[in-house]
């Protein structure tokens, strides 16, 4: 069996991608929420963050070929704005750094 064909794995990048959405659709409103709100939204981006390099951790130790063709993919597509991987999670997080200091002042 593949990775990808993984039941857990589909669920998991299902999960990931379901929850992404919803977050970026309430984010156009992010400008109109109270501090709380806010600090809610912060912390669920952040949390999301996190499951999404975790799962890119385990597609990327995959030794299964279409999850290292999906890593190359990956770096390619990053490659044409000049980021890896890693530099892409860490804008994501200075990004959400950025937002939580802007709530502090």
């Amino acid at each position: 069996m593949s990775f990808f064909e993984s039941e857990i794995v589909q669920s998991e990048a299902r999960q990931i991608f379901r929850d992404y959405q919803e977050l970026v659709q309430l984010g156009t409103r992010y400008g109109r929420f109270d501090r709380e709100g806010k600090r809610l939204y912060i912390e669920q981006m952040e949390r999301l963050l996190e499951r999404y390099r975790i799962f890119m951790k385990r597609v990327e130790l995959s030794e299964d070929f279409l999850a290292q063709m999906t890593i190359k993919q990956l770096q390619t597509f990053l490659g044409q704005f000049g980021l890896t991987p890693d530099q892409m999670f860490a804008q994501m997080e200075q990004t959400l750094a950025r937002m939580k200091q802007e709530l502090e002042s």
